[in-house]
């Protein structure tokens, strides 16, 4: 089992336990949602790629994270926020292409496996960049695609016909993790920066009796 199923997995049982109630509030998922788009990530690497000439598309590597980006974009807030994650994206994508161009072609040479090493990066950067749980996960994802894109295509035009496996191999472990990574940092980080903001205050109570507050409550 590759470390973006082991994630996958892990995701599954935060979910189905309850413990990502909050984040999936924020990217308007219910529970039912979650597991059945984890459930075709990961399922959905076992089944025939999708073939467009020299581009092929993993089912669940590819078509159902796009779908999800495509719909935390449509369900976005504000213009803002879904410009802020397209331009994102493509800042991760560029970000993480430089990363590879210096990165060893040798992976023994690397103290850390390549795609993980995209993975982390991207979610980091997902998160600075998205900054909402949904624009990190948007930038993660789509990062990495883009990025995958890109070599492909100076591949193309060196000459090189290399087939283009998106969301395949170990370009879906970098996808998973950079997406997940992106709104995980993105919920511990808006959990603390809450917590400051909030402090240890409690509601000042008082000795009069007021009638109207008691209904509020």
């Amino acid at each position: 089992m590759s470390i973006g199923m082991i994630f996958l997995t892990a995701a599954a049982i935060l979910v189905f336990f309850g413990a990502a109630q909050r984040v999936l509030d924020k990217m308007y998922l219910s529970d039912r949602a979650a597991l059945t788009l984890i459930a075709l990530m990961f399922f959905g690497t076992l089944i025939p790629n999708i073939r467009l000439g020299m581009v092929q598309l993993s089912i669940g590597g590819a078509v159902i994270p796009l779908g999800i980006c495509i719909y935390l974009l449509i369900r976005a807030g504000t213009a803002r926020e879904k410009l802020r994650a397209v331009i994102g994206a493509v800042i991760t994508a560029g970000i993480i292409y430089a990363l590879s161009m210096f990165t060893p072609n040798e992976p023994e040479a690397i103290f850390i496996d390549p795609m993980y090493l995209y993975g982390l990066t991207g979610g980091i950067i997902a998160y600075i960049l998205g900054r909402s749980r949904r624009g990190a996960f948007i930038c993660g994802v789509l990062g990495v695609m883009l990025a995958d894109t890109a070599v492909a295509i100076i591949n193309w035009r060196n000459r090189i016909n290399q087939p283009l496996i998106l969301g395949g191999a170990g370009v879906f472990d970098a996808i998973v993790i950079s997406g997940l990574l992106g709104v995980v940092l993105a919920e511990l980080v808006g959990e603390v920066f809450e917590r400051l903001t909030r402090g240890n205050r409690r509601p000042v109570s008082s000795p009069i009796h007021n009638p109207v507050r008691s209904k509020e409550k």
